[in-house]
């Protein structure tokens, strides 16, 4: 095997490798004799097939396994050499005629492309200062959402009066456009809350004053971004009937309601409701101290980017914008803006993505942060719990596709590394209110 390196520049490298024909054509008889005498073929005693025949049969398959054979032992050799990282799958260009090669009248020539990572020093994590949010669980939140329980849990009550903001209604609807019914626009004995927000704008609001036995027809209009393009924005008429009125009854915070959500008294729904606040605090102070970290760390950082780890981050995030767009569920803050200025803000945000998953990585491997293998299997667990009944098939779809367990294993490589940087950094607490701590810095 002849090996040159052909380009060196940046984070680009390039080597030519050509394989003699002689040498080739000499592993495919080593590889034919190899094989021969435990072959069977027709016509043949067993063992005594000749090889010019064996060659006929079987020789291009025999050698295309040998060139791929030489093609990861040429990538290997490459990368073991020069001691090379790379940070991408290598890009392999063929510059022989393959027949001539299969002929055993050609060598076998290629090409090997590679993308390096990036050599850079990374920030001492003990250097880094943040402020971390921190909200107390207020006795008010707690009382808030005991009052969003029993609202919850709340029965109603059939009435004879006209539809009153809060009741709920059971109704016949059935929707048109230009007087002509559309799909999914009909429903019978419906039951609809005034003010629950669940249906169109203005659907709701058009019910107030019906009573038991009443018939309307009411006008709405569908959003613009409404989910379904064929009623986006179409002004729209639905035919009402209404079958019973009924007035939602207050329910006590008491023991009562403890025991009807099977718990065993108000206290117990209290502690359990605080609990769940502070893991929800724990949770969104964890997510801004990581946001602001990960700001310290693209700002302490300045090194070339691989351009092809960039482009295959783009056009992942560029994938699903253009899935959000068609779905009519594009983010507002893009809405109205053009594909250039979307490509390009994007495009910084898969820069950004990229520059802090290198330095992440470069901090992980340079203080030997693993992921075991007990944390990857509890990751598949979690997945596996999402569809009970199968997770034996999940657990064996995992197995199987190292891909996968890849991407198990880099959100906790991740995770570990930032734990690791937050331990070092100097990190002061800062107690706010849960607004603060729950609002975007953005916004």
């Amino acid at each position: 095997m002849q090996f040159t390196e052909t380009r060196s520049e940046g984070l680009s490298r390039a080597f030519k490798i050509v394989v003699p024909a002689a040498e080739l054509q000499k592993r495919l008889d080593a590889k034919i004799e190899e094989v021969r005498p435990r072959m069977k073929i027709n016509g043949f005693r067993p063992g005594k097939v000749p090889a010019s025949h064996v060659k006929k049969l079987y020789g291009p398959s025999m050698l295309q396994e040998i060139i791929n054979g030489e093609v990861d032992a040429a990538t290997k050799k490459a990368l073991e050499d020069g001691k090379l990282r790379v940070a991408s799958q290598p890009d392999l260009q063929v510059e022989s005629d393959m027949e001539q090669v299969f002929a055993g009248q050609a060598d076998f020539a290629f090409n090997l492309n590679v993308e390096l990572i990036p050599e850079f020093e990374p920030v001492d994590p003990a250097t880094i200062s943040l402020e971390r949010l921190v909200a107390p669980v207020a006795d008010a939140q707690v009382d808030e959402t005991l009052e969003q329980i029993a609202k919850a849990n709340r029965v109603f009550e059939e009435k004879d009066g006209a539809a009153e903001d809060g009741d709920a209604l059971t109704i016949d609807f059935l929707g048109k456009i230009d007087g002509v019914p559309f799909d999914g626009g009909a429903a019978e004995k419906a039951s609809v809350t005034i003010g629950s927000n669940q249906f169109i704008p203005g659907f709701e609001e058009e019910l107030k004053g019906l009573k038991k036995g009443d018939e309307k027809v009411i006008n709405v209009t569908f959003p613009e971004a409404y989910a379904a393009e064929a009623l986006a924005g179409k002004a729209a008429t639905f035919d009402i009937k209404v079958h019973e009125v009924r007035a939602p009854q207050e329910t006590a915070i008491d023991d009562a309601l403890a025991e009807k959500l099977g718990m065993e008294n108000l206290e117990a729904v209290k502690t359990a409701i605080r609990g769940r606040i502070e893991s929800e605090h724990t949770a969104q102070s964890r997510t801004r101290a990581k946001r602001a970290l990960f700001d310290k760390l693209e700002a302490a950082h300045d090194f070339p980017l691989p351009p092809a780890m960039v482009e295959q981050e783009f056009q992942q995030i560029w994938r699903q914008i253009e899935a959000d767009k068609a779905a009519g569920s594009l983010d507002p803050t893009d809405a109205g803006k053009t594909e250039d200025q979307l490509r390009d803000e994007y495009r910084k945000i898969a820069e950004r993505r990229v520059k802090l998953g290198l330095v992440l990585a470069e901090i992980g491997r340079r203080t030997n942060i693993e992921v075991t293998n007990e944390e990857v299997s509890q990751a598949v667990m979690q997945q596996a719990r999402q569809y009970p009944g199968q997770e034996r098939q999940i657990f064996e779809i995992y197995q199987k596709n190292p891909q996968l367990l890849a991407q198990l294993r880099a959100p906790i490589f991740e995770e570990k590394t930032v734990d690791y940087i937050l331990e070092l950094a100097k990190v002061t607490n800062k107690t706010v209110d849960r607004e603060e701590l729950f609002t975007d810095p953005e916004d």
